[in-house]
């Protein structure tokens, strides 16, 4: 049994990258132990006629910032839980931060901080000139990656990943393009705290702090410990 991974406060929050590997084919950054698992996964979905590409993968603290203050400002779309457009403009802060939650992670909050999560696309599948746009409807039955879901369904637990995201629960909306690897996220997860979370968003310039501030042990609970359990088969270090 391979000893439990330690995580740092700044890996937790996206504030440091020293557990990040860059992976040339295909690019993308990974947890140093998500490595392999993740390759192998890739390989065999190859031998079954699916080309298993990282449309995201680590993803910094400041990246996760430019995205949350975008939304806030207006300046990148805001949607709601049905793909809707939303005018940032005209919510108060608490309306804005459950609004930006239905779709993106608080910086510091987003398991792409730890390189154990991607967010997944089938190339052999996708039409010339396609733009993935990660939506449900595209790995639902009829959708362009449907082949991709029903094998990652079959698949991905005995290479140790998972779908944290793959029902409602009240938090985060379900995405059947992210997946994540059991063993290395099980111990961020771990050894992850609100605290750690705090002290990240405090040195930050998150707009509606005040909201998310006021509210952050809720938050904590509800879009960071609150995710589908994984298969028993996918959490065993190697």
């Amino acid at each position: 049994m391979a000893e439990m991974p330690q995580f740092s406060a700044d890996m937790l929050t996206g504030r440091s990258r020293a557990h990040i590997v860059d992976v040339p084919d295909p690019r993308c950054g990974l947890h140093r132990d998500v490595v392999a698992p993740f390759l192998a996964l890739r390989s065999s979905a190859k031998s079954d006629g699916i080309d298993l590409m990282p449309a995201s993968s680590f993803r910094d603290f400041d990246r996760q910032l430019a995205i949350w203050n975008g939304k806030c400002r207006g300046s990148r779309a805001l949607l709601d839980a049905q793909g809707n457009p939303l005018d940032a403009r005209a919510l108060d802060e608490d309306a804005l931060v459950d609004a930006i939650l239905v779709w993106s992670a608080l910086p510091g909050a987003s398991r792409h901080h730890w390189g154990t999560d991607l967010d997944v696309f089938d190339a052999a599948a996708a039409p010339p000139g396609y733009r993935v746009r990660l939506v449900t409807e595209e790995y639902a039955t009829g959708g362009v990656f449907e082949k991709l879901g029903r094998w990652l369904d079959a698949n991905a637990a005995r290479h140790g990943f998972f779908r944290p995201y793959a029902v409602f629960r009240g938090g985060s909306r379900p995405e059947p393009w992210h997946l994540s690897h059991a063993p290395v996220a099980g111990a961020a997860l771990e050894q992850f705290s609100a605290g750690m979370l705090q002290q990240a968003l405090e040195a930050s310039s998150l707009e509606a702090m005040a909201a998310v501030r006021r509210r952050l042990p809720d938050l904590f609970a509800r879009y960071v410990r609150n995710i589908d359990a994984p298969p028993a088969t996918s959490t065993r270090l190697a």
